[in-house]
């Protein structure tokens, strides 16, 4: 008997060791089945379930695998600075040694994400990477390739031609048709872009005939796209049947960018008579994918978000069982000190704020006295000092000091930046130890259209919002979202804080917010319903 019990709980220890090493993959499985069946937005969002779990379970290489899946749909769906972030945070999570194929399918994302931004020097030292780590030789060839057209992209084409060459002579790459077409096209195609001179045809229509001998589309898209490019210059006719053969492989393969490019090159090539037709179609598509793009970018955004504030839940949950384990004693004497020292800090920054609001004052006292009140006391001498009075002439001076004063209560100071980037340096100013902001589709296309004007009337909106909710909401969470729809802007606020408890009161912020978009002739809306926190909608015309 005294034998079986240290037996009995070496048993007991391996089963809890067995059941601790247990991994939850059920948002795992979920998402690879949502990406088989290419429904990326859900994959998306199981993957970022997923990968929160994992870190909990310290299963860090399969939270790896979450993130470079994630940034792959990203890449997929355009969004390639959220692809950048999400590919380089994956980073940390996979190990060299034993996640060798995760790495290099996340340093080929970056590439991609790098290439697509133009920043080709990032993106060859990504693929350089991504070869580096692939256990296989011809996905290693594969990412090669990719660097020699990030080479030829950057004008580097002796060096992409070495690579080339050296794709090329890799033994028994025939063998290999997919990937032996792909170098064989992109080395034509580049010798000519160098030169265009350079009689690539034959080489271009080799390429296309092993592409379709293999059925390979994707491949003869790419061929058509170059045969087009080749015969622009040489015969019109020609460029214009591939990049129709184009635009036809492109929906077989539901493809929308490569329809896009081949409907640009047709718009080029057609007659006239022709193009109105075309344009139209080039334009509806480029405004469907623009807009399906845009939403799946803010969507994972909103994702990302809510993974943050589910994150910031759990950690309170933590601290609340600390606390309940430290004693009761503890926690008053933590409660107690946080007041006072929440208490103190308000009152400094209190004090500081009303330091810049003097500072501010007297600066716009001086200016007014230098400008407003110097410039009247100059008519008013003029008047006295004149024998005859003119009057039209008084007024005109009078008029050049009412513009100085109105450049006085302009601040032009956020038209120096771009004003994508100025608007989110307003929101991410609010972000603190207590209060975190997220913004989503604030790209620098949406305020292209916009005035000047317009622009200050909605970036002081948007700080009478902050200020607002930095005031009265108690919010931990603040995102705003922005959209255009239809030729106007659309504006959502949302944060996590008390609310609008009982009607809607318009104070001195509130009046000032809704004279400012009934001045640009937009809306404001407050949604004081929800189950918690704020939500305003602003809309506005984009022109």
């Amino acid at each position: 008997m005294k034998k079986l019990i240290p037996f009995l709980l070496l048993l007991f220890v391996l089963s809890c060791r067995k059941n601790n090493n247990k991994i939850n993959r059920e948002d795992y499985d979920k998402a690879y089945s949502f990406l088989k069946t290419s429904q990326k937005d859900s994959a998306f969002k199981y993957f970022n379930k997923a990968k929160d779990e994992f870190i909990n379970q310290e299963k860090l290489s399969y939270a790896g695998s979450c993130l470079v899946n994630m940034a792959i749909i990203q890449n997929d769906y355009g969004d390639y600075y959220g692809s950048q972030e999400t590919g380089l945070s994956a980073i940390k999570y996979l190990n060299e040694k034993e996640d060798s194929y995760e790495l290099s399918s996340n340093y080929n994302s970056l590439g991609i994400a790098f290439q697509n931004l133009k920043e080709y020097k990032k993106a060859s030292k990504f693929y350089s990477l991504a070869a580096k780590f692939s256990q296989d030789p011809v996905d290693s060839l594969t990412h090669l390739n990719n660097k020699a057209v990030a080479f030829s992209y950057s004008k580097k084409f002796d060096s992409a031609n070495i690579l080339f060459n050296r794709i090329l002579h890799y033994p028994n790459l025939k063998k290999h048709p997919f990937l032996y077409s792909k170098v064989y096209d992109n080395q034509a195609y580049f010798k000519f872009v160098q030169n265009k001179n350079y009689n690539a045809e034959e080489e271009l229509l080799n390429g296309l005939k092993i592409r379709d001998s293999i059925k390979d589309n994707d491949g003869l898209n790419a061929s058509f796209s170059h045969l087009t490019d080749y015969f622009e210059n040489r015969d019109i006719a020609k460029a214009l049947f591939y990049a129709k053969k184009m635009f036809q492989t492109a929906s077989f393969n539901k493809s929308p960018d490569d329809k896009l490019e081949a409907l640009q090159k047709i718009i080029q090539l057609e007659k006239p008579e022709n193009i109105k037709a075309t344009f139209r179609q080039y334009q509806n598509l480029k405004d469907s994918i623009d807009t399906a793009r845009n939403k799946s970018k803010n969507q994972f955004a909103f994702e990302r978000y809510d993974s943050e504030k589910l994150k910031r839940q759990n950690a309170e949950k933590e601290v609340e069982l600390l606390y309940k384990n430290i004693g009761i004693g503890a926690l008053i004497l933590a409660l107690v000190g946080g007041f006072f020292w929440f208490k103190r800090r308000k009152k400094r920054l209190q004090q500081e704020k009303e330091i810049e609001v003097k500072n501010t004052q007297l600066k716009m006292s001086k200016k007014v006295h230098d400008v407003v009140a110097n410039g009247i006391y100059q008519v008013m001498t003029k008047i006295e000092n004149q024998e005859d009075f003119d009057r039209d002439k008084a007024l005109d001076e009078l008029e050049f000091v009412y513009e100085k004063s109105r450049d006085i209560s302009y601040d032009k100071t956020a038209e120096e930046k771009e004003f994508s980037k100025v608007i989110s340096e307003l929101i991410a100013s609010f972000t603190n130890d207590t209060v975190k902001t997220f913004t989503a589709g604030n790209s620098p296309g949406i305020w292209e259209p916009i005035s000047s004007t317009v622009k200050e009337e909605i970036y002081q909106m948007l700080r009478e919002l902050m200020v607002n909710m930095k005031k009265h909401s108690q919010a931990s969470h603040v995102a705003v979202k922005f959209e255009k729809i239809n030729n106007r802007v659309e504006i959502q606020y949302k944060d996590n804080g008390v609310g609008i408890s009982g009607d809607l009161v318009y104070k001195n912020g509130l009046r000032n917010t809704a004279s400012r978009i009934e001045a640009i002739n937009g809306t404001i809306t407050f949604d004081t319903k929800i189950e918690k926190g704020l939500k305003v909608n602003l809309s506005f015309p984009a022109s």
